[in-house]
């Protein structure tokens, strides 16, 4: 069994080759992106023992970002499933509804400090694309957005979004058209520009410095959510269970950063797949439904594959977790046995948002819905004094014609 190191960030624990558990994650990279992935490399080390850099993060987290979001408990949930206390951390509540805008806010700030006046970065739910095409127009950047043509027509408002903001959209017609394929064309595109443009990866994923940079910039909620429980309870509770979706891993990895270290029997990490619809064989689970090692996007995960090697293609209600791979630090944390992961469907998330928006004032994407799926089902078997929390990281905004059409209505109106 992998074994995780005591008070260094998981996202250093990687050996010099950069794999995890020497087997996750690396470099599978072409000659040509060697150069610019070693430069960046470079800077970022650099960047992260920069005190000025640092004031510089903090002060846009805190005055452009929205840092910190909410941590609040829901009572009228609580008393719903009538086990375990409910509360939420409201990750969406940060500037442009969802978690998405730490890494993009990171990112462009490496870019103006590269001297790159141009960023790409691929999206699927249109969260990271949003986040990013706001935090360029913010530095003065100019943006593409490779985005799956079957994402775009399922999340127009955020695809309105990155347009207003004034990036440009590019659709991606080859594959499945969603984010595996995206990010597949926005690497290309890198390959080919990358001595003036930066490229932003979306999600814990991708050779080993972009997993790096995306894991660093969320553990910014990790570290909010310490101090609020701090706050709440006047220490770390004994029975804690943080419960996040994963697709890439961006939002758990943030979420559950800060607390890796402490007892599993004192804070559990649960994490939450897309299990696809209910009577089909598609899903985007591959940690929690027995996917084997393969190569995605130039780094060695868990892959949704056939016998042949080839990519599956996954089906999932949200955009933002219908990704054949995940984060080489997930699959880190799985075989270290440090998180449980498994899955919820398509009809347990639209369940789960339905009975959140009903008994509270919050708005989940259907993206922590499967989160708060779980939690509903574990919560009633649980003991009053365990303290399940949620990372709410997206606003359902983005989803609501998919909920009309799934739901007969938009069920969140405020």
């Amino acid at each position: 069994m992998l074994k995780i190191k005591k008070k260094i960030p998981l996202i250093d624990q990687h050996d010099k080759s950069g794999f995890w558990g020497g087997k996750f994650g690396g470099n599978f990279i072409p000659e040509t992106l060697k150069r610019p992935i070693s430069d960046l490399e470079i800077i970022f080390k650099k960047l992260r023992k920069d005190k000025n850099f640092l004031k510089q993060r903090d002060e846009y987290f805190k005055n452009w970002v929205g840092s910190p979001t909410r941590f609040i408990k829901l009572n009228n949930l609580s008393q719903k499933l009538n086990g375990a206390q409910i509360w939420a951390k409201v990750v969406s509540d940060a500037n442009g509804g969802a978690h998405k805008i730490y890494n993009a806010t990171v990112h462009c700030l490496i870019a103006k400090k590269s001297g790159k006046k141009f960023i790409v970065g691929d999206t699927g739910a249109g969260y990271a694309g949003k986040m990013l095409s706001m935090a360029a127009k913010k530095f003065g950047l100019n943006c593409k957005i490779f985005m799956g043509a079957k994402d775009i027509k399922r999340q127009k408002p955020n695809c309105d979004a990155i347009r207003k903001n004034g990036a440009e959209i590019i659709p991606v017609y080859t594959g499945s058209q969603t984010l595996v394929d995206a990010v597949s064309e926005c690497m290309r595109y890198w390959v080919s520009n990358c001595d003036t443009t930066h490229m932003c990866v979306g999600s814990t994923v991708g050779p080993n410095i972009f997993v790096k940079i995306c894991g660093w910039s969320t553990a910014q909620i990790s570290r909010e959510l310490k101090d609020q429980l701090k706050l709440s309870f006047g220490k770390i509770p004994k029975k804690i269970k943080l419960i996040n979706c994963v697709g890439g891993g961006s939002s758990a990895y943030g979420f559950w950063s800060e607390f890796i270290d402490f007892p599993k029997s004192q804070v559990e990490l649960i994490g939450v797949e897309a299990g696809g619809p209910k009577n089909s064989k598609l899903h985007a689970a591959p940690l929690s439904r027995g996917a084997k090692l393969g190569v995605l996007h130039g780094a060695a995960s868990y892959v949704c594959q056939n016998n042949e090697g080839q990519i599956n293609e996954t089906e999932s209600i949200s955009a933002g977790l219908d990704y054949p791979g995940v984060s080489p630090i997930h699959c880190f944390l799985k075989d270290s046995r440090r998180a449980r992961y498994t899955y919820a469907t398509d009809e347990d998330a639209l369940n789960a948002y339905k009975i959140v928006t009903k008994y509270e004032n919050l708005n989940p994407s259907l993206e922590p819905s499967h989160a708060f799926a779980e939690a509903i089902k574990i919560a009633p078997k649980l003991s009053r004094d365990t303290i399940c929390i949620i990372n709410s990281c997206g606003d359902a905004k983005k989803d609501k014609y998919i909920l009309k059409k799934r739901l007969g209505k938009y069920v969140f109106n405020q």
